[in-house]
């Protein structure tokens, strides 16, 4: 079955305008995909510095000028800052291109390859960041080359900017909105930690993703604490059951639903997918939001949860210190993915309130800021649009708001809106495995990246010969 899907897969993808010119490319982009790839990138061991030393002079060795390549060092890691200037005066501001070069780690006994080697087997590469981040930022890096070789006129600066600890601690994209704005000083962003197509394993395709909101991640702690004692003497005020009552509280309740642009344009563009009651709730909810019968409905399909509204569900927890003593503290991490719009602050609050008097609430020190959803630009939806139906003619074209938080959470918190456009694509589910053991790419998929930036690219850059 994936052999005959991966044959109308390969079918679809010929290019025959720019097959010459992709071929040689598809030479450069696998070269240094596997240098990327073989670089473990994981912050407690390489800080992604070796990668972005690489990719520095990967671009003066392509006759980039030392002053439009910067490695910039920070904590444990570095970012990487190449600009491709505008061709004379520039008639826009700079488009920024972001992706991530530090990866997970990857536990090599568990997999059946080794993590951080590039292997093509059965029409697939694998290999630890094949798909999250380094394969949408090998596409990148290639695409530069290629317009700086080609001479490529622009009407405007792009900025590529690549930060080293996007799934740790995100100092590299909160230095990028802040600090280092003034390096790019962009007018929006293209993200390639975002995006991508996806077909079932008989080959019908599901459609592409453009990504232009996110949810913002957030974790509180909720703690309760009691003078405790033995045992044998069992007090009513028990800090373990007073935990449990407040999470019980929470596991009750629903945040109201909310809309936006952008899971609009999903919902219209699922309804028609989903039959019966689903399909109904969709309709429902679009036309108003404040149905929170619809939104629960719709949330009960495990593809569409968390689509409508802040969630928060606890994640660990932690109480006593004694099998023979009345608990003194009680503690439970509860993890918010929190709807653009919506403060952190207003959510702890919520929290707090479900909690009750006797339960502490504390927001803890990690996660995304809040951000609102990025406006639908008719010119990166048509650029992107043109990437994909280059390719694969009939896929659909569906902007969506992810739950998980990337760089661009920092860059919309900074004002700039920031577009998820990478054209990877995979069978679902089989090639979901970001994070995961054996984690891979098809092919053809990899390959096609590089004309979907192209396209998009000279699209939006205003680019001739």
């Amino acid at each position: 079955m994936r052999a005959r899907a991966l044959t109308l897969l390969i079918a679809l993808v010929t290019i025959a305008a720019t097959q010459a010119a992709s071929d040689e490319w598809e030479v450069t982009a696998r070269e240094i995909y596997a240098a990327v790839v073989a670089l473990p990138t994981v912050t407690e061991k390489d800080g992604a510095k070796s990668m972005a030393d690489y990719l520095a002079g990967v671009f003066k060795d392509a006759g980039f000028p030392e002053q439009d390549v910067k490695v910039l060092p920070y904590a444990k890691t570095a970012a990487l800052m190449v600009r491709l200037p505008a061709s004379g005066k520039a008639t826009a501001r700079p488009i920024l291109i972001i992706a991530h070069m530090d990866v997970v780690e990857a536990l090599e006994s568990d997999w059946t390859k080794p993590p951080f080697k590039l292997t093509e087997e059965d029409g697939y590469f694998y290999g630890r960041g094949s798909s999250d981040n380094k394969g949408g930022a090998v596409a990148v890096v290639t695409t530069m080359l290629r317009l700086h070789k080609e001479g490529f006129k622009t009407n405007r600066d792009l900025v590529l900017f690549f930060t080293g600890d996007e799934e740790t601690d995100g100092v590299g994209a909160a230095k990028m909105s802040a600090e280092w704005r003034s390096l790019h000083d962009a007018e929006f962003a293209l993200n390639a930690d975002g995006g991508g197509g996806a077909f079932l394993a008989d080959g019908t395709a599901l459609g592409f993703s453009i990504q232009t909101a996110e949810k913002t991640y957030a974790s509180f702690n909720l703690i309760a604490r009691n003078p405790g004692g033995h045992s044998s003497v069992p007090r009513p005020d028990n800090a373990i059951y007073a935990l449990a009552a407040a999470l019980g509280r929470l596991h009750a309740y629903r945040f109201p639903p909310m809309i936006n642009d952008t899971t609009r344009a999903t919902f219209i563009s699922l309804a028609p997918q989903y039959p019966g009651e689903v399909g109904e709730a969709i309709r429902a909810f679009i036309s108003d939001p404040s149905n929170t019968a619809a939104a629960d409905r719709i949330e009960a399909e495990e593809t569409l949860i968390g689509k409508t509204r802040t969630t928060c569900v606890p994640t660990m927890l932690s109480g006593g210190h004694a099998e023979n003593a009345l608990p003194q503290t009680a503690t439970a991490t509860v993890n918010c993915r929190i709807f653009p719009g919506v403060t952190k602050d207003a959510v702890g609050m919520k929290l707090a309130e479900l909690a009750g008097k006797d339960i502490q609430v504390e927001p803890l020190p990690v996660g995304a800021p809040e951000t609102d959803a990025s406006p639908l630009r008719q010119d990166v939806m048509a650029a992107f649009s043109a990437g994909v139906h280059a390719q694969f003619p009939d896929a659909k074209i569906v902007p969506y708001m992810s739950s998980g938080a990337t760089d661009g959470a920092y860059l919309r918190a900074a004002g700039i809106p920031t577009y998820g456009v990478d054209g990877l694509w995979g069978i679902t589910p089989d090639d979901e495995r970001a994070h995961g053991r054996d984690e891979r790419v098809p092919v053809k998929a990899f390959y096609g990246n590089l004309v979907h930036w192209y396209i998009m690219l000279t699209r939006l850059a205003g680019a001739t010969k």
